[in-house]
C-alpha cells in the first residue's frame, strides 16, 4: 500500500452510519435461534427441543471460533481503502473467500468427528443425541456458505457499506425464519426442516452477497499474483490465527462463568444465566459501535493520517461509555422486571436480584474492551489483542480464586468484571507505543 497521508474526516454522522446499521443486525440474529426453538416446540417432543439446543451450541463454538473470516477482512480491507488501493481491496475479498471456502469443506470433510466429540462432552439423552444429528447433519452443509458470508460481511464493513451488510444479514435472518416455520409447520420436515432452513439462507445470502461484493468491485479485478501474494497471505495467516486464539480465550471464560456457577447449584446456574441475557443484551449494542471502531481505525492506519485515527478514537470510545452507561442504568432500573418475566421460578428470581448489581455493571464494565477490541482488529494489531485477552483471563482466573473462597458467587461476578475491565484497560495501555508506531511522523491531534 502506499505511504502517501490521504487525510479524511470523521464525524459522529460517520460513526453512527457504521453503528446504528451494525447494531440492527447484530440484534435480528438471536430471533432466529428463539424462532427455530418456537417451532421445534411446536411438535410438542422435548428431546427436539433438546437436540436444537445441543446443535445451536455445536454451530456456536465452530463458527465463533471461525469469526476470525469477518474480523481480519474488515481490517485488512479498511486500510487498502484507506490507502485508496482499490485492487488490494478487492484481493483482500478474494484471499479470504479461499481460506473460508477451504476451512469449509475441511469441516465437512470431519464433520462427523466434530459431532462425536461434541456429543461425548455434552452428553444427553439417546432421544436427545438422535435429534442433535438429524439436525446437525443437515445443517453442516451450510458451513461453506455461512463462512463465505463472514466474509461478505467483513468486506462490506471494510469499504464502509454497513447498509448493504445490514441488508444482507436481514435477508440472511428473514429467510432462515420463515423456511423454518415452512418447512417444520407445513411440509412437516420435523428437526431436519430447521437445519434445512438454515442450509437454504446461507446459500441463498452468500449468492446474493458475493454477486453484491463483485459488483461493487467495478470490474478491478486484482491479478492472480496479487491475490495469491506471499507477504498478504503471511499477514492474513497471523492475523487469523491471533484472533482464533482471543476467540478461544474469550470462549473458555464464558464457559469458565457457566462451569462455576452449575458448581454452585441448579438455582445459582439458572439465575446467572438469566442475568447473562442482560449482558448480552447489553452486547448487541456494544459491538455495532466495535464495528464502527473497526473499520474507522482501520481506514485510519491505511490512510497513514493519525488525526483521523484519533478522533475516531475518541468518538467510538465517547459514544460506546454512552451506550454502556445507559445499558447499565436500564438494567438497574428494570433489571427485576426482566428476571421475573424469564422465569416464574421464585428461589432462582430472588438469587438473580441478589446479584443483578452485578450484572446490571457488566455493559459499563466492558465497553472499553468492546471498543479497543474494535481498534485492534481495524488496526491488524492482532498480536496485542491476543496477548491482553490471554492476559486478561490469567487476572480473571487469579481475581476468582483469591475472592470465591471469601465472596461466593459474588467473587465469581467481580472475577468476571475484572476480566472485562482488564481487556479493555490493557489494550488502551497498548495503544499509545502502537500509534506512535503506526504514525511515526504525526503528532498528537
Amino acid at each position: 500500500m502506499s505511504s502517501a497521508v490521504r487525510p479524511f474526516d470523521v464525524t459522529h454522522r460517520g460513526v453512527l452510519a457504521i453503528a446504528v446499521p451494525m447494531t440492527l443486525a447484530y440484534m435480528s440474529t438471536p430471533l432466529v435461534g428463539a424462532v427455530d426453538t418456537g417451532v421445534i416446540g411446536q411438535l410438542g417432543d422435548a428431546a427436539l427441543i433438546g437436540g436444537i439446543a445441543l446443535g445451536a451450541v455445536i454451530f456456536d463454538i465452530v463458527f465463533t471460533t471461525m469469526n476470525f473470516l469477518r474480523a481480519s477482512t474488515v481490517g485488512l480491507t479498511a486500510q487498502a481503502h484507506g490507502a485508496h488501493d482499490r485492487p488490494e481491496v478487492n484481493a483482500a475479498f478474494f484471499r479470504a473467500m479461499i481460506v473460508a471456502v477451504l476451512i469449509g469443506l475441511v469441516v465437512l470433510a470431519l464433520a462427523g468427528v466434530i459431532l462425536d466429540a461434541a456429543l461425548a462432552l455434552m452428553g444427553g439423552s439417546p432421544a436427545v443425541q438422535a435429534a442433535t444429528r438429524a439436525y446437525y447433519d443437515v445443517r453442516v452443509l451450510a458451513t461453506p456458505f455461512a463462512l463465505a458470508n463472514y466474509v461478505v460481511l467483513g468486506w462490506l464493513i471494510g469499504i464502509g457499506r454497513a447498509g448493504l451488510a445490514l441488508v444482507l444479514q436481514t435477508i440472511l435472518n428473514g429467510t432462515n425464519i420463515v423456511l423454518s416455520a415452512l418447512f417444520v409447520l407445513e411440509f412437516d420436515y420435523g428437526i431436519a426442516g430447521v437445519g434445512w432452513a438454515s442450509v437454504a439462507a446461507e446459500v441463498v445470502t452468500a449468492l446474493i452477497g458475493v454477486a453484491i461484493a463483485l459488483r461493487l468491485m467495478d470490474r478491478v479485478w486484482p491479478s492472480r499474483d496479487l491475490i495469491l501474494d506471499r507477504v498478504a497471505i503471511m499477514k492474513m495467516t497471523v492475523l487469523n490465527r491471533d484472533i482464533m486464539i482471543r476467540s478461544f480465550a474469550l470462549l473458555f471464560a464464558f464457559a469458565f462463568f457457566t462451569r462455576q456457577s452449575a458448581a454452585s447449584g441448579d438455582i445459582v446456574l439458572a439465575a446467572n444465566q438469566v442475568l447473562m441475557t442482560l449482558f448480552f443484551v447489553g452486547a448487541f449494542f456494544l459491538d455495532g459501535m466495535a464495528t464502527a471502531a473497526e473499520q474507522l481505525a482501520g481506514k485510519s492506519v491505511g490512510a497513514r493520517y493519525r488525526p483521523a485515527f484519533d478522533r475516531s478514537l475518541r468518538l467510538t470510545v465517547g459514544w460506546g461509555f454512552a451506550i454502556g452507561a445507559t445499558a447499565s442504568l436500564v438494567f438497574f432500573v428494570a433489571g427485576a422486571f426482566v428476571i421475573d418475566v424469564m422465569t416464574t421460578n421464585e428461589a432462582v428470581r430472588e438469587t438473580a436480584r441478589f446479584y443483578l448489581t452485578f450484572a446490571a455493571l457488566t455493559p459499563l464494565a466492558g465497553t472499553l474492551a468492546f471498543q479497543m477490541d474494535g481498534v485492534f482488529i481495524g488496526a491488524t494489531w492482532s498480536v496485542d489483542m491476543r496477548n491482553m485477552m490471554l492476559l486478561s483471563l490469567a487476572l480473571y482466573l487469579a481475581t476468582w480464586a483469591v475472592l470465591t473462597p471469601f465472596l461466593g458467587v459474588s467473587g465469581l461476578w467481580l472475577a468476571f468484571l475484572v476480566f472485562l475491565g482488564a481487556r479493555g484497560i490493557t489494550l488502551l495501555w497498548r495503544t499509545r507505543s502502537r500509534v506512535r508506531e503506526a504514525f511515526p511522523d504525526q503528532p498528537v491531534a
